[in-house]
């Protein structure tokens, strides 16, 4: 997990764009999947942009958070 949120080599990276991506078209389309409400087509493009821009910080800040635990633990 580590790798994950903290590795800045080019497959990690896509691998947190995909995970970003996936995530926002889920909860775009949780309506659809509850069958509790309908979202209009015109608003799942804003929700996936949204969750993805929050989740962007998220795992940056998950990722630091472990670097900087990981660094406690060696000393």
């Amino acid at each position: 997990m580590d790798t994950f949120l903290t590795s800045n080599e080019w497959q990690w990276r896509l691998l947190r764009t995909v995970v970003q991506g996936v995530l926002g078209v889920i909860v775009a389309n949780i309506d659809m999947l509850v069958g509790c409400a309908v979202l209009e087509p015109t608003w799942r493009a804003v929700v996936v942009a949204l969750v993805m821009a929050v989740l962007s910080p998220v795992m940056a800040e998950l990722g630091a958070a472990s670097v900087e635990k990981k660094e406690l633990s060696d000393e």
